[in-house]
């Protein structure tokens, strides 16, 4: 039984020894270019240190004044 198949398997190969494909041509000739994940950051990180200050500034004074009328509107602080 196992000579069977040994005779099948060297009787007819899936490929001649020239036709053999080169799979890793097809790769090569596919590369992408490659992309930068971090492209976003760029406006950010081309800023001067005092310009990033000054964004981080008034994100905190609107993130506390949204969050005082909050508290005012649902009760939580009493101005009186």
């Amino acid at each position: 039984m196992l000579d069977n198949l040994r005779e099948d398997a060297e009787a007819s190969p899936y490929f001649e020894e020239d036709e053999i494909p080169d799979f890793l041509e097809d790769e090569e000739e596919e590369e992408k270019p490659k992309t930068n994940y971090f492209a976003f950051l760029k406006p950010i990180t081309s800023m001067t240190s005092m310009q990033r200050f000054l964004i981080v500034a008034l994100l905190f004074m609107a993130v506390c004044l949204i969050g005082s009328m909050c508290l005012l509107v649902t009760g939580s602080l009493s101005l009186f």
